[in-house]
C-alpha cells in the first residue's frame, strides 16, 4: 500500500485532481449548509449578473434562483448516481465476466452475444429510451446507466479470467477440490482487480457525463436539480446570460477532468511495470 501510495502521489495530474474531486465532495456533502433554502426557489432579483452581489456570488438564473446553490446541490447529484451507477454497473459486469471467462465454451459464447448485443446501441441513445419508458426519477436514471455501463467491464473481466485461469497457481486450487465460486472470488478475483479498479474510476466521470445528458434533455428528475438541469434550463438565455450555462458546464468539465486525471494515477500506480515500457 505504501509503495502505491508514492506511485500515485509522484502523479502530479493524479494529485490535482485528486484535489478538485475532495472539493467538489466536500462542497456536496455541506450543500445544505451552504445553502439553506432549496435550489428551486426564488431568492433574488433575476438575472443577477455573477460576482456583482456578496450575497449571490455565482448570480441568479431568470427566475431569481440562486446558481450557486443548483451548483452545489447538483454536485450532490452527479456524485450520487454517478457512484451508485457505477457500483451496480460493476457488480453486474464481473459477475458475467467471472462465469464467462471461468467456464468458457458455450456459457462464454451465450454471455458474450448477449454483451454484443447491449454494445452495439449507443450508450446515450439506450439510456435515453430506458429512462422515458420509465418515470425519469433518480432511480430510473442509475438503472438505466448501469445497464448501458457494464458491457465493458464484462469484457475486460473475462480477458483476465482466461488469461488468469490457466496459471498455475489456479490448477493447484482446482486439483485440492476448491469450489468454483471459491476459486473465482478467492483466487481470480483479486488478482484481476488492478484494471477493474481503473476502467471503473473512468466508469464515474462516463455516469456523471450521461447523467447531465439526460437531464439536459429533459429526463433528469424533477426533484433534484442537476448540472445538466440548469445547461438545459439556461440554453434560451444564452445570448443575454452565457454564465448561467458556462458554469455548471465548468463544473462538469472539471469533476470529469479530475476522475480521468485520478484514473490515469490509479494505472500508473497499480501498473508500474506497464508505464515502464511505454516510458521505454
Amino acid at each position: 500500500m505504501s509503495a502505491f501510495l508514492r506511485r500515485f502521489l509522484r502523479n502530479r495530474g493524479a494529485v490535482a485532481g485528486f484535489g478538485i474531486l475532495m472539493l467538489v465532495v466536500v462542497v456536496a456533502i455541506f450543500a445544505p449548509l451552504l445553502y439553506p433554502t432549496s435550489p428551486w426557489m426564488m431568492v433574488g432579483r433575476p438575472l443577477l449578473v455573477p460576482f456583482s452581489d456578496g450575497q449571490f456570488p455565482f448570480g441568479t438564473d431568470m427566475l431569481g434562483r440562486d446558481i450557486g446553490a443548483g451548483l452545489a446541490y447538483g454536485a450532490r447529484v452527479s456524485i450520487l448516481i454517478s457512484l451508485t451507477s457505477t457500483v451496480v454497473a460493476v457488480v453486474i459486469g464481473v459477475g458475467i465476466g467471472a462465469v464467462a471467462g471461468y467456464y468458457g465454451g458455450v456459457v462464454d459464447d451465450f454471455l458474450m452475444r448477449v454483451t454484443e448485443i447491449f454494445q452495439t446501441v449507443p450508450q446515450l441513445a439506450m439510456a435515453v429510451v430506458l429512462v422515458a419508458i420509465f418515470t425519469p426519477n433518480i432511480y430510473s436514471i442509475v438503472i438505466a446507466i448501469s445497464i448501458v455501463s457494464w458491457p465493458p467491464v464484462a469484457r475486460l473481466v473475462r480477458g483476465e479470467f482466461l488469461s488468469l485461469r490457466e496459471r498455475e497457481f489456479i490448477q493447484a486450487a482446482t486439483v485440492i477440490g476448491l469450489k468454483p465460486l471459491r476459486i473465482i472470488f478467492g483466487q481470480i478475483l483479486p488478482n484481476a482487480m488492478s484494471p477493474i479498479i481503473v476502467t471503473a474510476s473512468l466508469m464515474v466521470a462516463t455516469a456523471i457525463l450521461t447523467e447531465s445528458a439526460l437531464s439536459f434533455l429533459g429526463l433528469g428528475d424533477r426533484n433534484m436539480m442537476s448540472w445538466g438541469f440548469m445547461i438545459g434550463a439556461a440554453r434560451t438565455m444564452l445570448r443575454e446570460a452565457p454564465l448561467m450555462s458556462i458554469l455548471p458546464g465548468c463544473a462538469i468539465l472539471l469533476t470529469v477532468l479530475s476522475i480521468n486525471l485520478i484514473g490515469e494515477g490509479l494505472n500508473d500506480a497499480l501498473n508500474p511495470q506497464l508505464r515502464k515500457k511505454g516510458g521505454h
